[in-house]
């Protein structure tokens, strides 16, 4: 796969880390390599004669001046060489041991200009590059000469975040898939590394049904009123919710069965994962929570244009992430949608349905339009056409996604106006009136169905302290219970509360719910909470359950010193699963596990489930409490 591989050197832990891994790589590959370092002699000259001023008086006679300034030269270079050399004598004394190709090259000038000239003139597949140098400090995250040196060039780059022992690191490889050509070309970076270094793939897609609805909400007050009616925001919010966010949700699955299938040709299973909300934001969280080895991220997204150096996400989570770090500059494209567009043509009418998409989802929807035709047997495609493609059932494998694109397909087949639905955390597999025993999608067990009932959950509104009604900035009206609007205040004021407001109520609506219940409002200001606690540290070790810790209660083993094995009935696990997942639910499994080892009771009833998210709650709102006072 890489047969030409450069790695930097400069003597660092980062540095040094890049060879070990570099050789294992070229073993592997049988790649020839180059290391290279950069020396600043012309610099020193000239901070040399800078400071000739400040000589003793006995320097500065013109002749031994010159006398100094040849000595100062000589020993300057030279020394800068004899250090450079001696860098690089430490890789070949290596890949000379392991029989490899290897080649020095030293260098006079700045360090990552040189560096970038030097890629750019050569015929590098790879550039392997440690995140930090010898400048670094503690809370240094990535170093000058590493960032300057990806952000200008154009070549796959590996970039060292890990500095232990090759065998001593664990953890898979994570897989960022947009839809893009560097996107699916660095899936297939990422299978074949599967296969050098033994480690399992997951791909991982993002796509943002909130961010319309925000941006929609934070400019309806600044336009004027003519401005405002051009705009059509009642037209344009109504089209993102029956149209485009599902879509969405759709086109990145469909994005992800398509990696499914390019990595199954080559012969690895890869495991998929679609989230909803902001890409580097959920993409970071999930690489803190689950610690993978490498995370394979595309130099460009999808709405990238090929002339652009870096995309923002690629560059926040080079920045941010603890892991190490593969770009992918390379393009593949699926045979799927070459074929597509080489062999389907489309009516007039489809093109001009097409135009009215919004630009900025234009080219995924056309995507996702061609690959349905594609695997259905269409050669044109007509208006009827895009109209099956949005109606389309959920392909296989969709994750939960806060349960909102779930419900959404089944509101678009009418089974959430009445009745009750259960909905699929996993594959978003919606059953009507009954709990199914299995997921017919995904296998999933009984107790990963939620229940998802629209009188019961409106039905809630007299219990929580009456209600309020609010216009959306769309003209459309929600209520909201008094402690659904206590809650929301919980959450600092500003941009934090304004966006959470804006989740809360593009959930209801997305639910086609007319009432916002404290349930409700908990769910998005936990994820917004716990959002902005990432962005501002890295998760404590102690926070990690695994994926979806409570997802499965009684696979998950007790505290140590604990004699007592629990098992969960199915009421009890219904009702911890319609906790907010993530560390919401695993602080209250706990607590409930907790209150069952006080009674001494082996089974975890309903009873002994409500007792504990009883202490649950009282603990978050707590916490929510002092989270406020903190930040006031």
């Amino acid at each position: 796969m890489y047969k030409k591989i450069y790695v930097p050197l400069d003597n660092s832990e980062h540095s040094n880390a890049c060879v070990d891994f570099s050789v294992a790589l070229a073993k592997h590959f049988g790649s020839q390599l180059v290391g290279s370092h950069v020396y600043a002699a012309r610099m020193h000259d000239i901070r040399f004669r800078q400071m000739e001023y400040t000589l003793p008086e006995e320097y500065q006679d013109e002749q031994e001046l010159e006398r100094q300034r040849k000595i100062h030269d000589s020993l300057i270079t030279m020394g800068l060489q004899l250090i450079s050399d001696s860098y690089l004598e430490v890789m070949a004394r290596i890949t000379e041991k392991e029989g490899l190709s290897f080649e020095k090259k030293m260098y006079d000038g700045k360090n990552f200009q040189v560096i970038v000239d030097d890629i750019r003139n050569s015929d590098y597949d790879l550039v392997v590059i440690g995140a930090l140098g010898m400048g670094a400090v503690k809370d240094s995250q990535i170093g000058s000469v590493c960032e300057r040196v990806v952000r200008r060039i154009k070549v796959d780059t590996f970039v060292i975040k890990n500095t232990l022992p090759l065998q001593e690191q664990t953890g898979n490889i994570l897989v960022a898939v947009d839809g893009s050509p560097q996107s699916f070309a660095g899936l297939k970076t990422a299978v074949e590394l599967s296969k050098a270094f033994q480690r399992s793939v997951e791909a991982v897609a993002v796509y943002d049904p909130y961010l319309h609805y925000a941006m929609f909400n934070s400019i309806v007050g600044v336009l004027s009123e003519k401005a405002a009616k051009v705009f059509k925001f009642k037209e344009q919010e109504q089209l993102h919710e029956e149209v485009i966010d599902t879509g969405l949700a759709k086109i990145y699955q469909s994005h992800l069965e398509i990696a499914r299938n390019v990595a199954k040709e080559e012969g690895v299973d890869l495991k998929i994962t679609l989230l909803d909300g902001k890409a580097f934001e959920k993409i970071l969280k999930y690489v803190r929570r689950e610690k993978p080895w490498l995370l394979v991220v595309g130099r460009i997204g999808v709405h990238s244009d090929d002339d652009m150096d870096i995309g923002s996400t690629t560059e926040n989570l080079l920045r941010l992430v603890p892991c190490n770090v593969l770009i992918s500059s390379r393009k593949f494209i699926p045979p799927i949608d070459i074929k597509a567009e080489a062999s389907i043509v489309w009516t007039e009418e489809a093109n001009q349905r097409m135009e009215r998409v919004p630009a900025m989802v234009r080219g995924i929807a056309r995507t996702a339009v061609l690959r349905y035709a594609m695997e259905r047997g269409h050669s044109i495609i007509s208006s009827s056409v895009i109209d099956e493609t949005m109606r389309a059932v959920l392909p296989e494998g969709m994750v939960r996604a806060m349960g909102l694109a779930a419900e959404t397909i089944a509101i678009e087949k009418g089974q959430l106006i009445e009745g009750t639905t259960y909905i699929c955390r996993y594959c978003g597999y919606a059953a009507k009136n009954v709990r199914p025993l299995n997921c017919p999608v995904c296998h999933a067990h009984t107790e990963q169905f939620e229940k998802v009932d629209k009188v019961a959950i409106e039905s809630l509104a007299p219990l929580e302290g009456g209600v309020e009604e609010e216009e959306t900035f769309d003209g459309i009206k929600l209520s909201w219970t008094q402690e659904a609007k206590e809650l929301l205040r919980t959450v600092p004021s500003g941009y934090m509360r304004r966006r959470a407001k804006a989740r809360i109520e593009k959930s209801a609506r997305v639910r086609k719910l007319t009432t916002i219940t404290r349930d409700l409002a908990a769910q998005v200001i936990e994820q917004t909470l716990e959002e902005d606690r990432l962005g501002r540290e890295p998760e404590p070790e102690k926070e990690k359950k695994g994926k979806d810790a409570a997802s499965s209660p009684q696979s998950l083993s007790d505290p140590p010193g604990s004699s007592v094995e629990l098992t969960w009935t199915e009421a009890a696990v219904e009702r911890l699963n319609r906790v907010p997942a993530g560390f919401m639910r695993n602080i209250t499994k706990d607590k409930i596990e907790g209150v069952a080892r006080e009674k001494g009771v082996r089974q975890i009833t309903l009873e002994v489930a409500e007792e504990g998210i009883g202490i649950a709650r009282k603990m978050m709102e707590e916490a929510i409490g002092n989270y406020t006072k903190g930040h006031s």
